[in-house]
C-alpha cells in the first residue's frame, strides 16, 4: 500500500499535530540500539521456540507472495536469508510516553544552538549542491539542511535497526501490520533495482531510512539519483540526500519564493476559535481580524493561511502559509514543522522566535488527558473518544468550557483547567 504522499516514517502516523501527539524527535536525539542480546542471535542457533516457527512460516508464506509480485528468486534469497524477528521493535512500537512532551521542550532540542551552528557548518561545506538542488526543484537549502538536522542530526543518527528485519517483525506482529508488510515489499523494490545492498539498508526501528528518513514506499516514489551515479543512495550521498528530500517537497507542492510564515502578535480580543490548521484565510482577512505583524513588519502576502498558537494565549502566534503545510507532509506533526521552520530560518541568520513560551506549566500526563476528555464529556462539552490525544475535538470542547468559566477560549490544556473540570 504505497500513497504518494505517505509520512515518511511509521512513527509519524501516531503523531499528528503539535497539541494532538507527541512530535517524532528519536531520530533526531540518538539512534535507537537494541539492548537485549537474545534479539541478535538467529532462529537457526538457538531453540525453536513457538514465536520463532511462527515468525519463520509468516516469512515463507511473505516469500511466496513477494516472488508472485514479481521479486526474483535471488533478490529474496539475498534480502531475506537470516532475517530475524526482533522483540524490541514491538517493545518501541507499543511504548508511549508518560508525558504530553510540551512543545518547548522539544524546539529546544530541535532548534539547539549546537544544532544551528552544525546546520551552517552542513551548509557551508555541501553549498555548491544544496544551491544545485535549490535551483533544480525550487527548495531553499537551508530548508534542506534544516530537514536534514532534524531527521538525522546531519547524518550522525541514522539508526541502526536492519530495514528489512524491523518491517518483517512488525509486518508478522505489529500494530499496522499491512502497513509494514507494504512497506516490506518496497524494501525488497529497492534492492531489486540495486540501490543498496541489503547490509546496508538500516534506519530506525520504524522503517524509517537513511539520512533524512525515507520509508521504502516514499524512497520507490521521490527518491532521486542526485550525483548521476545510477543508484539512489540516501545513505551515503549528500547530493542523492539533498535531491530526494528536495523532489518529495516539490512534488508536495513547494511554491518556489514563498515564506514557510512568520511569528505575529494577536490583538487584544482575538477569536482564539479561528487559530485551527483548517481555518484559512488570506493575509487580508486576517489583518481585519486582528491578525498583527511584530515590530512594525508587514505580514506575508498569503491568499491561503492559518494562524496557530501551539501553546494557547500564552504563548507564541504564527501565521502560516502554503509551504508549511508542504513540510507537514513530511511529518504531520505541527511541532515538527514550524522546527523545520524556524530551523531553516536560523542557519540562514534570520531571528528566532520572539515570544514568550509558558514555560511554568507542567507537562499533562495522557491519562490526565484521557481524564479530561472525559470529564468534558459527562459535561456536555463534545470532546470524543478519551483517548489521551489532544485534537480538534478536545480543543474544541475546552474551549466551550473555557468560555462558561469566563476565561480565554484558546483550547490550551492546562493543569489548571484539569483542576477546575475535576472540582
Amino acid at each position: 500500500m504505497t500513497f504518494k504522499f505517505l509520512p515518511l516514517a511509521l512513527l509519524c502516523i501516531a503523531l499528528v499535530g503539535c497539541q494532538s501527539a507527541q512530535p517524532r524527535d528519536a531520530r533526531a536525539e540518538s539512534p535507537t540500539r537494541e539492548a537485549s542480546a537474545s534479539s541478535t542471535s538467529s532462529v537457526a542457533d538457538t531453540p525453536a521456540t513457538a514465536r520463532e516457527m511462527t515468525f519463520a512460516a509468516w516469512l515463507a508464506d511473505f516469500r511466496r507472495q513477494a516472488r508472485a509480485e514479481g521479486i526474483s528468486a535471488a533478490t529474496l534469497q539475498n534480502a531475506l536469508d537470516g532475517v530475524r524477528y526482533r522483540p524490541r521493535v514491538i517493545e518501541l512500537d507499543g511504548s508511549q510516553p508518560e508525558f504530553v512532551r510540551p512543545i518547548w521542550e522539544y524546539l529546544d532540542s530541535a532548534v539547539s544552538a549546537t544544532r544551528i551552528d552544525n546546520g551552517r557548518e552542513r551548509l557551508a561545506r555541501y553549498r555548491d549542491t544544496a544551491e544545485q538542488m535549490a535551483a533544480r526543484y525550487g527548495v531553499p537549502s537551508e530548508v534542506l539542511v534544516a530537514i536534514w538536522g532534524i531527521e538525522s542530526s546531519y547524518g550522525d543518527y541514522l539508526g541502526d535497526f536492519s530495514t528489512l528485519e524491523a518491517l518483517a517483525t512488525l509486518a508478522y506482529d505489529g500494530r499496522r501490520s499491512d502497513f509494514a508488510r507494504g512497506e516490506l515489499m518496497a524494501a525488497l523494490r529497492i534492492i531489486q533495482a540495486g540501490d543498496i545492498p541489503p547490509a546496508r539498508m538500516k534506519g530506525s526501528w520504524a522503517g524509517a531510512m537513511g539520512h533524512t528518513q525515507f520509508i521504502p514506499s516514499s524512497f520507490l516514489a521521490h527518491a532521486v539519483d542526485g550525483d548521476g551515479d545510477g543508484r539512489r543512495d540516501i545513505w551515503g550521498s549528500i547530493p542523492d540526500v539533498m535531491a530526494s528530500t528536495a523532489n518529495y517537497l516539490d512534488e508536495a507542492g513547494w511554491r518556489q519564493g514563498q515564506p514557510w510564515g512568520t511569528e505575529v502578535r494577536l490583538a487584544s480580543g482575538f477569536d482564539y476559535s479561528l487559530t485551527e490548521p483548517d481555518t484559512r484565510r488570506s493575509t487580508a482577512e486576517w489583518q481585519a481580524a486582528g491578525v498583527l505583524a511584530p515590530s512594525g513588519d508587514s505580514l506575508p502576502s498569503f491568499d491561503s493561511a492559518a494562524v496557530i498558537t501551539p501553546a494557547g494565549a500564552q504563548g507564541p502566534a504564527f501565521l502560516v502559509g502554503h509551504n508549511f503545510r508542504v513540510i507537514l507532509r513530511y511529518n504531520n506533526a505541527t511541532s515538527y514543522a514550524l522546527a523545520v521552520a524556524k530551523l531553516s530560518d536560523a542557519i540562514a541568520g534570520r531571528s528566532g522566535i520572539q515570544g514568550d513560551w509558558p514555560r511554568e506549566q507542567p507537562p499533562l500526563k495522557r491519562s490526565d488527558v484521557r481524564d479530561m476528555q472525559r470529564l468534558l464529556n459527562e459535561r456536555g462539552y463534545n470532546a470524543g473518544t478519551p483517548d489521551g490525544i489532544l485534537g480538534p475535538n478536545t480543543r474544541r470542547g475546552l474551549r466551550a468550557f473555557q468560555r462558561d468559566i469566563g476565561v480565554t477560549p484558546d483550547g490550551f490544556a492546562t493543569q489548571a483547567l484539569l483542576d477546575r473540570l475535576r472540582s
